[in-house]
């Protein structure tokens, strides 16, 4: 069974009330991202939604609730992207081959997700302007998904190249990995202007895997050669 129809069959099974909740989270994910906090009125969001405009102060007490509340789906949505391909520190990987498996196959999964569904535009938005002014949603996104995921992947890292995993060198290793991935979806308009696509879709977005991959093969074997010419010193 596909994950759609799992989530058309849980939206059918959920409450009316529960469906509302998930409806304003929604809209004010996304009009927050495209509006900003500021710009964006309690109204709006609700007839996003199509629900009453009462019903936010019913379910979230305000709209800073709102705002928390559309933060919590963002760490749920990754955690549970990023949770599998990445595994739990405890469960680390038995050798530097498997590590490295483990980190293409982190990097496929996010790649897709980023580049080529619209839902990760919305949280991508959302995400910016938080970063641009944070606020305590900012903190409840990093604690949720920032550190931790950048932390495994350094956990990973340090498996598959023996680098420490809280030197600089890898953290700032992590961040241009995952920055190259996030550049298809902010500069995405300028993407497909550049290379003709009238839409970066599943074919599109695995051209994109394609070379994110090889960017990070070329990573690992520049670590190799390193390590092979230290070696013979």
């Amino acid at each position: 069974m596909s994950k759609q129809t799992n989530a058309r069959r849980a939206q059918r099974e959920a409450s009316p009330a529960d469906q509302t909740r998930a409806a304003l989270v929604h809209a004010a994910l996304k009009l927050f991202g495209r509006q900003g906090f500021d710009g964006t009125s309690t109204r709006e969001i609700a007839a996003e939604a199509k629900a009453n405009i009462g019903s936010i102060a019913y379910h979230f007490g305000s709209k800073e609730g709102l705002r928390a509340a559309a933060a919590d789906f963002i760490v749920e949505t990754i955690q549970g992207i990023a949770g599998q391909a990445l595994g739990a520190a405890q469960a680390a990987p038995s050798n530097p081959e498997a590590a490295r498996a483990q980190l293409f196959a982190a990097l496929e999964r996010m790649a897709a997700f980023v580049v080529a569904t619209p839902e990760a535009g919305e949280i991508v938005q959302f995400v910016l302007r938080e970063l641009s002014h944070p606020t305590a949603a900012l903190d409840r996104i990093y604690a949720g998904v920032f550190e931790p995921m950048h932390r495994r992947l350094c956990q990973i890292w340090e498996q598959a190249t023996g680098e420490p995993a809280e030197s600089e060198a890898t953290k700032l290793t992590m961040f241009t990995v995952i920055g190259q991935v996030i550049y298809f979806r902010i500069g995405r308009e300028a993407v497909m202007r550049r290379m003709g696509w009238r839409e970066i879709g599943n074919k599109e977005a695995g051209k994109v895997v394609a070379v994110v991959s090889d960017n990070l093969r070329a990573m690992l074997t520049a670590r190799d050669a390193a390590a092979r010419k230290k070696g013979k010193s």
